[in-house]
């Protein structure tokens, strides 16, 4: 399983984000959160483009929707691309999360992702969230819909939710190329 160092593990911190735009109780200011990611990138000695993209997830995370976005938007690689399929998943804006996540393609933490989230999603009612994840496949405009059909279902909101942090700490951990 893929881990991130703690330093960074503890940038996702307070309660699990919403599937929708929030903002939640908990969340750190943008600059909270800018502050802890250039400490977390000098402690590890990221790349300014791995500083970069942890600081849009992480923003993302904590729902600062437009500190995030200013960043993706300019960052139009594989992980760029799927933070900026995320953001619109919460926004939500499924049309544009599909565009993104079909300029995504298959990312290297689909398969993990997958293996993670199955289990989880075997617990789902309706029974059609278990084709999300399918053995090492991960099928994220089925997540997509998912979301977006959730919102007034409060079991299944949560535990898509959850498959979501998993998927905000396996990025995190891709992004940091491990």
């Amino acid at each position: 399983m893929k881990t991130s160092p703690p330093v960074l593990q503890s940038l996702l911190s307070g309660s699990t984000p919403e599937l929708g735009p929030g903002p939640r109780p908990g969340i750190e200011p943008s600059s909270a959160v800018n502050r802890r990611v250039d400490e977390a990138a000098q402690t590890l000695g990221l790349t300014p483009r791995q500083r970069e993209l942890v600081r849009a997830l992480v923003l993302l995370w904590h729902d600062q929707f437009d500190a995030s976005h200013h960043i993706v938007q300019d960052l139009e690689d594989t992980d760029g691309s799927y933070i900026h399929a995320i953001l619109h998943r919460r926004e939500p804006d499924a049309s544009n999360a599909k565009y993104w996540f079909r300029r995504v393609g298959a990312h290297s933490c689909f398969a993990e992702l997958a293996a993670q989230a199955a289990p989880l999603l075997r617990q789902a009612r309706p029974a059609r969230v278990t084709a999300i994840a399918q053995g090492d496949s991960w099928n994220p405009n089925a997540f997509v819909d998912a979301c977006e059909a959730a919102h007034d279902d409060a079991p299944t909101s949560e535990l898509l939710r959850r498959v979501q942090a998993i998927e905000f700490a396996l990025l995190l951990a891709a992004v940091r190329g491990e």
